[in-house]
């Protein structure tokens, strides 16, 4: 029986599932087994998964369910000690299994690790480097403020951890991630491991595109949260709303064009600031309004060559410190 099952729900994934598999096949811990879920695929993903090679991947087919779905049906079939998700269009490092697994053994109190984030472009050809968050142990009210987990991609997790919460929430859908990292957080502690060993695709298929829809997520999760959480911790309420509407500035920054872009940029950051206006102590809050106010103050095309100009700056010197 394998020490780790690794669980990939793949919808439609021809153009990246293999690439996402090797990046399992390449791990230097070997004692897996993969379990992709098939869910409902109807271009050449199940072809391309039937033609790998390695007895520890094993595939199942169900019809279209969803993430959280394919993700439970994945767990119901897994038989190893420790859990970890993957979708189909990420990447880890060839040892984020041993590293992670071997940060829960020496802390048997955890009963999550993750790590660190790399964000990577569609075509997988460019990367940056996500916050370097470092919490530890206890950190029930960190996460209620914000998912610094960041995406579903990132955690090794213990079975007898999983056994106690039960399954993934179909209903919270865009944000169940978020919902089920809470509910172990509830009774459990987490271990980092301080590396980035996740690469996270930005997909214009993803559910984050859609912004509208992930607001619905986000907020409908955080009254989940809040309603579980003990009465001490309901005055971070603000500040976990201040973050999201933070976060969705960003996606309307990062995805969106046009006028439109601009505006809704400034609406969900000008909300986020009334919610908790101690946000614009944080270098990405300046740094974002910065931008939305040369689009406002100075001719768009000649902000927009500005903030290319800041960005691909900053971009170097990063780049050049990692």
């Amino acid at each position: 029986m394998a020490i780790i099952s690794v669980i990939i729900p793949a919808y439609n994934a021809e153009k990246t599932i293999i690439d996402t598999v090797n990046s399992v096949l390449k791990q230097t811990f070997l004692d897996w087994e993969l379990i992709v879920i098939n869910d409902g695929s109807t271009d050449r993903t199940l072809k391309l998964l039937l033609g790998v090679n390695d007895a520890r991947l094993k595939v199942y087919s169900y019809p279209n369910g969803g993430l959280s779905l394919a993700r439970n049906r994945g767990i119901n079939l897994a038989k190893g000690e420790y859990i970890s998700f993957l979708d189909a269009d990420d990447l880890w490092t060839t040892d984020k299994l041993e590293l992670q697994l071997a940060a829960l053994k020496n802390h048997p109190e955890a009963g999550l690790a993750y790590s660190w984030i790399y964000s990577m472009d569609e075509k997988g050809e460019s990367f940056f480097p996500g916050h370097s968050i470092s919490f530890e142990g206890n950190v029930y009210a960190p996460l209620l403020v914000n998912n610094f987990i960041v995406n579903g991609s990132n955690c090794l997790v213990s079975r007898q951890a999983i056994e106690s919460v039960g399954e993934f929430d179909p209903s919270m859908d865009g944000t169940a991630d978020w919902d089920y990292w809470l509910r172990l957080a509830a009774g459990w502690q987490f271990v980092l491991v301080p590396k980035f060993q996740i690469f996270y695709r930005a997909s214009s298929s993803a559910m984050s595109t859609n912004i509208e829809y992930m607001e619905q997520c986000i907020l409908k999760t955080t009254e989940k949260a809040f309603q579980a959480a003990p009465l001490e911790m309901q005055s971070l309420k603000i500040q976990s709303l201040a973050n999201s509407y933070r976060y969705l500035a960003y996606k309307y920054w990062t995805l969106t064009k046009g006028q439109d872009k601009v505006q809704k940029t400034a609406e969900k950051l000008w909300k986020g600031i009334r919610f908790y206006p101690a946000i614009l102590k944080e270098k990405r809050v300046l740094n974002l309004l910065l931008k939305v106010s040369l689009i406002y103050i100075l001719k768009p095309k000649i902000g927009y060559s500005l903030i290319s100009l800041f960005d691909n700056s900053r971009r170097k010197l990063l780049l050049k410190i990692q």
